[in-house]
């Protein structure tokens, strides 16, 4: 995980985001930048290993 300067792609917010603060997620070269959409001006980027292995936990329900 690392913090960059600006991130040039798509943001995505969650469809599940029924406000406008929720989180919102981009590709990037060397993984996927994640920030919260009331501050867009700070992210942070994680690597694709790192991304692949959250997104795992999360679909597997045992993160606690």
């Amino acid at each position: 995980m690392s913090e960059t300067g600006s991130v040039k792609s798509i943001w995505r917010k969650s469809i599940r985001c029924e406000s406008q603060q929720c989180v919102e997620v981009a590709e990037v070269e060397d993984g996927v930048a994640i920030r919260n959409s009331t501050d867009p001006h700070q992210h942070i980027v994680f690597g694709a290993a790192a991304w692949r292995g959250f997104m795992t936990t999360l679909r597997k329900g045992n993160w606690g």
